[in-house]
């Protein structure tokens, strides 16, 4: 496996066109990882694919990439957004890292009565995001949205398209059998806060079109491991689980 660095960049990729990286970018590759000029770094800006680039060093601390050849082309993640009730602080930061990993190409905040956090800081959950796109080699990097209150979210949701809403309580059926029947497209998955929604907001909800109730099974899941295992079942039912992984070149490749 690749030893190289990765990093997401907002600039275009062309052969031979510089880019500059971030000021913390540039401390990254040249004091954390020490890295000097010349040295290869793989870059990717959810546009033009995946390159492997050359580090330029122009400072003792600013530092920019050329890239010399693509080493992947740009591809899609499926159309899926998650709509999530904003937790603590660590556990929103597992949510929204996990859903990047799991593939989510939209991540929307929705306020409940019962959600605990007030506000989120989008460009915060910006930043964990793009670090779990790095990591995971995904070529692009899911957008993050401002909170908005749950009616607001569902209420723009494009009526076309279905959003699985995750409902601990009620007769609704199993995700899998649910998903048995789904075909690819543009989905949402709405999960709900700590002590999940109250019933006036589930009575609300359940009568939205296209809401699709789904239960996660017998047990009462924390808020964090009902996104996870939503997700979970949404793409390795309808999703890009039947894709094999890439698996990036060696220093030698």
């Amino acid at each position: 496996m690749s030893s190289f660095p990765r990093l997401f960049v907002d600039s275009p990729l062309n052969e031979g066109e510089k880019a500059a990286l971030s000021d913390n970018q540039s401390n990254y590759v040249l004091r954390v990882m020490r890295l000097s000029e010349g040295d290869p770094v793989r870059v990717f800006n959810g546009r033009d694919g995946e390159w492997v680039a050359r580090l330029v060093q122009e400072s003792g601390k600013r530092a920019s990439i050329v890239p010399d050849r693509q080493t992947r082309p740009q591809v899609e993640t499926p159309d899926l957004t998650l709509f999530f009730a904003p937790l603590k602080k660590t556990r929103t930061d597992f949510v929204v890292e996990k859903a990047c990993e799991l593939g989510v190409r939209k991540i929307q905040p929705v306020m409940t009565e019962r959600t605990q956090s007030s506000r989120v800081r989008r460009d915060r959950l910006q930043s964990v995001v793009i670090e779990a796109a790095e990591q995971t080699e995904r070529m692009d990097v899911p957008e993050v949205f401002d909170d908005v209150s749950l009616q607001a979210a569902l209420e723009a949701w494009p009526s076309d398209q279905p959003l699985y809403y995750c409902d601990e309580a009620g007769d609704a059926r199993p995700m899998r059998d649910v998903l048995g029947d789904a075909a690819q497209g543009p989905a949402g998955i709405l999960t709900g806060p700590e002590g999940g929604f109250s019933p006036r907001e589930r009575d609300w909800i359940r009568k939205l079109q296209n809401i699709q109730p789904v239960t996660l099974g017998p047990r009462i899941l924390r808020a964090e491991t009902a996104v996870v295992a939503a997700l979970t079942l949404w793409q390795s039912c309808v999703g890009d689980w039947q894709e094999h992984p890439y698996l990036p070149e060696t220093e030698n490749g």
